[in-house]
């Protein structure tokens, strides 16, 4: 997908609290058709090859809709080489052009869905088995457990619901404790 004279790129996870780009703009968003959930084995930035997290997604599933922001870049062309940098680093992401409703009406944007063919997509693992590989895994931006936390606060701050996430972050810090080892509550960047 070429840069055009205006980019919106649709915020759902870690894009929320650490876009990496220049950010000119933002408004609240729903992507209809798709649901956010941890259904993407991370070995590169929250986990490895050897202990794979999990990052979040976005999941296709009649019905579903996903909560998250529209984030207007200051530099089309810089954003999208740095999007393509950090989101296709394993070819597990599909960048796809999608419609986000906001209050200002449809808006046209990019995101990043998970291809349900690929090695790394993490088919039906429950809410538990989830809470489990998260709460232990680390990779090269830092620990499974920070970026759970990070967007279930994030997505708090927008008055965002996702019950899905507020359990995981509940059961994940239950799971460290009982192993002796609390949740690492780490800001997120500004």
């Amino acid at each position: 997908m070429a840069a055009s004279k205006e980019l919106w790129v649709f915020g759902y996870g870690s894009l929320v609290w650490n876009p990496g780009i220049a950010v000119a703009e933002t408004r609240r968003a729903t992507l209809r058709g798709f649901r956010r959930r941890f259904c993407m084995w991370s070995i590169h930035h929250r986990g490895s090859l050897t202990d794979p997290g999990l990052v979040l997604a976005l999941e296709p599933g009649e019905g579903a809709a996903c909560e998250g922001i529209a984030l207007r870049a200051a530099d089309p062309d810089a954003a999208l080489a740095e999007l393509r940098e950090r989101e296709l680093v394993s070819a597990a992401y599909h960048e796809r052009g999608l419609t986000l409703s906001t209050d200002a009406g449809d808006l046209p944007a990019i995101g990043y869905v998970v291809d349900t063919a690929h090695d790394q997509y993490a088919r039906d693992l429950s809410l538990d088995e989830q809470a489990r590989i998260i709460a232990h895994a680390v990779g090269g931006r830092g620990p499974n457990h920070e970026y759970l936390s990070n967007t279930a606060r994030s997505l708090a701050a927008l008055d965002i619901d996702d019950p899905d996430l507020e359990w995981l972050v509940a059961r994940v810090q239950q799971i460290r404790q009982q192993a002796g080892r609390p949740l690492v509550t780490a800001k997120p960047p500004v």
